[in-house]
């Protein structure tokens, strides 16, 4: 235990936790063994860091947030697995993260992340780098969601389903087929309704290449091809660019499908 963590002694730590360098530990905290702790995070009132925490640098876990409880799945038979934390992440009030499975063997969010009040994130959800989840939002297991992506608040996401990076979901959404990137979903059942140019403009994409994820899925939402002939339109006439190629990769590889097209 490192003699800069600054603790209350309120709160417990179990002797084999690996606590780093300024480390604030709040009064009624539980941090238990089998966990690591990065430089200058901070740990708020009741929160419990259990077994298989992973947590990275200066993160900040707002009060009765809950890091790698068991699974939510009667199949997990007691395997050592983890739940990581990547570094800057801000995980606030009531906040649960669960470990991981066989099937993964982990869960991760990435740095960067802001979760807000309430979210869940179950067994084995991948959660990228610089991904916002607003309040309430729930991911049931083996979820990936890429970089950048933000899911407003009431957010249900169904498990396996794989979200794009800076793809955008509208509060209250139901999610059950893939979002593909760079776009914006809404209504009932989840759709297509544009591409998230606001979110892209603001992390510095240019007007040129905002244009072409447009041009993308105009082709395969807005013109009446099928998915698969769509999507080979775009790879054959499409101008190469590393958007093109995620937006392509994302679909061929989504074989329970994507969200539908807009409909009247």
């Amino acid at each position: 235990m490192n003699f800069e963590l600054i603790m209350s002694s309120l709160a417990f730590i179990h002797p084999e936790a690996k606590i780093g360098k300024n480390v604030t530990v709040s009064p009624f905290a539980v941090v238990n063994a089998n966990t690591e702790v990065g430089d200058g995070t901070w740990i708020g009132p009741h929160v419990t860091i259990m077994e298989g925490s992973r947590i990275g640098k200066n993160c900040k876990i707002f009060p009765g947030a809950v890091i790698s409880a068991i699974p939510q799945d009667l199949k997990f038979s007691g395997e050592e697995t983890t739940a990581v934390i990547g570094d800057n992440t801000i995980i606030r009030e009531c906040v649960t993260v669960n470990r991981g499975t066989k099937d993964r063997m982990k869960t991760i969010v990435g740095s960067n992340c802001l979760l807000m009040a309430y979210v869940h994130v179950a067994h084995d959800c991948s959660v990228g780098n610089n991904v916002i989840l607003a309040n309430l939002v729930t991911l049931a297991g083996h979820i990936t969601i890429e970089d950048h992506a933000i899911l407003e608040g009431l957010v249900a996401v169904q498990q396996f389903v794989h979200i794009g990076a800076h793809a955008f979901v509208t509060g209250g959404s139901l999610v059950r087929k893939n979002v593909p990137p760079y776009v914006k979903a809404a209504r009932e059942p989840l759709s297509y309704i544009g591409v998230n140019s606001v979110g892209l403009r603001r992390r510095g994409f240019s007007n040129e290449s905002i244009l072409q994820i447009e041009d993308i899925y105009r082709t395969i939402y807005v013109k009446g091809y099928n998915v698969s002939n769509a999507i080979n339109i775009v790879e054959q006439e499409a101008p190469a660019s590393p958007e093109k190629e995620l937006i392509v990769k994302f679909i061929r590889e989504s074989k329970d499908g994507i969200i539908r097209g807009i409909t009247a």
